[in-house]
């Protein structure tokens, strides 16, 4: 069995593909033969990305480890980084505090 894995579009770096694919997302949404989420649809999309990043144990340790630094600053800064924590739209916060949101949002569905 040979190895075509590196042939045609997969042998394309990757702007060169979102390139291609967005040409074609475009052209599908002129012709009117796109795919139209449903808010249930974008909903549930949502939902399973957002389960498979929690159980990215490193990237969800990463994002406590930054909210940390951000939520135990010294007094110096504190209101030039609360305003600037506003308009990015982030908190701090542990990893612990974290995963109980996480769970918290999943029973609201």
């Amino acid at each position: 069995m040979s190895d075509t894995s590196k042939r045609g579009f997969a042998s394309m770096d990757e702007d060169k593909q979102r390139e291609i694919a967005s040409k074609g997302g475009k052209a599908a949404h002129e012709k009117g033969t796109a795919h139209e989420f449903t808010s249930e649809e974008a909903r549930e999309a949502g939902r399973k990305g957002g389960e498979t990043t929690s159980q990215d144990r490193e990237f969800m340790a990463e994002i406590g480890r930054e909210g940390g630094k951000h939520s135990h600053r010294g007094d110096r800064n504190k209101n030039d980084d609360h305003e600037e924590e506003e308009e990015k739209g982030t908190q701090g916060g542990s990893h612990e505090q974290h995963v109980k949101a996480g769970k918290q949002s999943h029973k609201n569905q």
